[in-house]
């Protein structure tokens, strides 16, 4: 939509161009309502934001600001570069995690037919007046209830499954977890980084394009992904009602670290906060690349011996 409109197409006839093409018929469809909304009278962000399985609110305000300052073509290339940023960094940390999980399946799925196929032929051999040892009889029970009670044990495996579900829905435990989350070693800096990281990124590239800062905390808030940093944003953004600066309320909280605190108040000192914010992003994310490359070329050893040594 960018390319078309810098390359002089009208609006209404480029989203009637996304809406006839054939790359995805869903996101096809939205733009053809889109186009018909505007062909009604609409501005564009008004209709995207009837679609807001399709658009986020970070995407509806910044196109909002660029219909107000006339600048759409330009924050439409800058929201794709964002756009492509977020979905690279999703791709990177879900692509670095795919062979730890595959091993762990693999290792499960070989452990469970160890002991439904291959345990219970091994039952005929042993003397039914043996004293075994405990590890044999917890191996041999264990075999026993897979075999004969599979059924039980799926319907246990879907209660705990469901109880977990609905009691990681109440706050109060979302906020237990959060915290000993923050605690656990290597992870909890690793959720810290990316949670800051896509905060930091949001912010700045609101900012960067016209947003009030207010709202653009309001909504940046909502993509922050952590409890206890939503309610830093939330401390900040009440101390900036008050008139007070970003870089205090957030340090005090203490999620954020020194170093990006003291980033975002030299920001805010020289006002250049949005691209201060980017650059935040930028250092964290290389950090989060560098810590998800350790902690896979460590996960792949150890859970190959985790494994051996279940089946040992």
């Amino acid at each position: 939509l960018a390319d078309l409109l810098r390359a002089g197409v009208p609006l209404l006839r480029a989203l009637r161009l996304l809406g006839n093409s054939r790359a995805d018929p869903r996101i096809a469809e939205v733009m053809s309502a889109v186009a018909d909304a505007i062909a009604d009278g609409d501005r564009l962000a008004d209709a995207m934001a009837r679609h807001g399985d399709v658009f986020p609110p970070v995407q509806v305000a910044m196109v909002r600001a660029g219909e107000r300052g006339a600048f759409l073509d330009q924050v439409l290339e800058r929201l794709s570069t964002f756009i492509a940023h977020q979905a690279e960094m999703r791709s990177k940390v879900i692509g670095n995690l795919i062979y730890p999980v595959i091993l762990l399946v693999a290792g499960i799925g070989i452990v469970v037919a160890a002991m439904v196929f291959f345990v219970p032929r091994f039952k005929g051999f042993i003397d039914k007046g043996m004293e075994l040892p405990l590890a044999t009889r917890l191996l041999l029970g264990t075999s026993d209830v897979l075999v004969n009670h599979w059924f039980m044990v799926l319907v246990a495996i879907g209660v705990v499954a469901f109880a977990l579900h609905r009691i990681s829905r109440r706050p109060q435990v979302r906020r237990a977890v959060a915290v000993w989350q923050l605690k656990v070693p290597v992870l909890g800096g690793l959720v810290r980084s990316l949670c800051v990281a896509r905060f930091s990124r949001v912010l700045g590239t609101m900012l960067g394009n016209g947003i009030p800062m207010l709202q653009a905390m309001r909504i940046a808030r909502d993509a922050a992904g952590h409890v206890l940093l939503v309610e830093a944003i939330d401390a900040a953004t009440d101390a900036m009602r008050a008139g007070e600066s970003l870089a205090r309320p957030l340090g005090s909280s203490g999620f954020l670290d020194e170093s990006t605190v003291e980033m975002i108040a030299v920001g805010e000192s020289a006002n250049n906060l949005p691209d201060v914010l980017v650059t935040v992003a930028d250092s964290l994310e290389k950090r989060i690349d560098q810590t998800l490359a350790i902690l896979i070329r460590l996960m792949e050893p150890l859970l190959l011996l985790l494994l051996a040594g279940v089946v040992i």
